[in-house]
This record gives C-alpha cells, sequence and structure tokens, in this order.
C-alpha cells in the first residue's frame, strides 16, 4: 500500500509541477464544447438531449491526451526501467498510475462540465450526486482500460496515434453505457431506471479493471 501511494503521488507532484496534461486536456475538452455547441445551435436538437453524448466525446478525448503522457515522462527520461524494477508486485504501479489518471481526468471533467454548464444552458443542481457517480465511475472504467493500454503504446513511435486506436473500441462498451446513465439523469428518470446502466457500468469497470491488473505484469514485461 505504501509503495501504491508512492507511485501516486509521484505522478501526481509531476503533473502539479508541470501541468502539461491537464492543460492539454481542458483546452481539447472545452475546444470540442464549443464546435457542438455552434454545430447543435444550427440545428433543431434539445441541448439537454445532447448533452450526455456531447460531454462524454468530451471526457473520452481529453481523457486520451492524458493517458498519452501517463508513461511518456518515465520512457524520456529513461525512468522506465528503473520503476519497474520497484520491489513490489508490478499491479501496484497499475493501480498507481491508474488512480493518478483518474484524479486528472475527473479533474479535467470538472471544469469541462461547467463549461457545459454555460454552453448547453443546463440546470443541474438537483442531479449533481448521481452525475458525480456516474462520472466516476465511468471514468475509472476509462482509466482502467486506458492505463493497460498506455503501457502498450508507449515503446511505439506513434503512440499518440496508436493509443486512441486501441483504447476506443475495447472501451466503447463503458461509454456507452455511461452516455445511457448521463442521458437518464439529465432527463429526469426514475432513479430505479437509472439502476441498470451504472450496474452494467460498474461490472464493466471491475471486470476490465481485474483483467487489466493482472496483464499489466506481462505488458511492462514485453
Amino acid at each position: 500500500m505504501t509503495r501504491l501511494w508512492a507511485v501516486f503521488r509521484k505522478d501526481l507532484a509531476i503533473e502539479l509541477r508541470t501541468k502539461d496534461a491537464l492543460n492539454t486536456m481542458l483546452f481539447f475538452g472545452v475546444v470540442v464544447l464549443v464546435v457542438f455547441h455552434f454545430a447543435l445551435r444550427s440545428g433543431d436538437v434539445d441541448p439537454r438531449a445532447a448533452a450526455p453524448g456531447v460531454l462524454w466525446v468530451a471526457f473520452a478525448f481529453a481523457g486520451t491526451l492524458g493517458l498519452n503522457r501517463m508513461f511518456a515522462v518515465e520512457k524520456e527520461n529513461g525512468c522506465l526501467e528503473g520503476l519497474m524494477m520497484m520491489p513490489a508486485d508490478r499491479g501496484v504501479l497499475y493501480l498507481g498510475k491508474m488512480l493518478a489518471g483518474t484524479v486528472f481526468m475527473l479533474a479535467a471533467e470538472a471544469v469541462i462540465f461547467v463549461a457545459s454548464l454555460v454552453f448547453f444552458n443546463l440546470e443541474v443542481w438537483g442531479e449533481l450526486p448521481w452525475l458525480a457517480l456516474v462520472f466516476f465511475v465511468g471514468t475509472l472504467g476509462f482509466t482502467a482500460v486506458g492505463t493497460l493500454l498506455a503501457a502498450v503504446a508507449v515503446n511505439t513511435r506513434m503512440r499518440e496515434v496508436l493509443l486512441p486506436v486501441i483504447l476506443f473500441p475495447v472501451v466503447l462498451p463503458v461509454l456507452i453505457h455511461a452516455v445511457e446513465a448521463t442521458a437518464l439523469v439529465l432527463g429526469g428518470a426514475d432513479r430505479g431506471e437509472l439502476r441498470l446502466p451504472l450496474a452494467v457500468l460498474s461490472v464493466f469497470t471491475v471486470v476490465f479493471g481485474t483483467i487489466a491488473y493482472l496483464l499489466f505484469e506481462h505488458v511492462l514485461e514485453d
């Protein structure tokens, strides 16, 4: 547990010092909102109905930019091999990286979500606790897969291109159910209707996280 938090704190300290990933994620996420805002304004589309899909498109693309930097710092400085020599199970490294990635992505999502309230003229004060739950579970599922695949892509020359190509097909079930759950919350659906997509989203998150944890050691060895 101590080594897990050491990895988490290291990534957190590096990002808070440089802010490279967070700034990129925020900029890209807001740009996505601006583009969709003007595209939807010219059509006969209910912004509240379109908001869940737009939000998760912004979250997913912004999160991918952050995941691309997850192992890049160690790779660029030649420290990845040293990190792998840490006297602990490789799964500890995976969990520390995944938790750090989740925190970065949730921080970016909070800013993007606030911006979306302005662009789409949304009032969601009553739904905030449920939205926070959906965002957390969906983001955890996204980073559970993304951390593993970021480790796969880091050893390639075109990791910025490869990661989205291999990530989105795998993480698509998480995104689909996250959009569905978000749409139900924003649509004012009964909480009983929310249970199924939220339960499925949680199952995918647990399954993907468990598989990624077990495979991570073999990915690093390769």
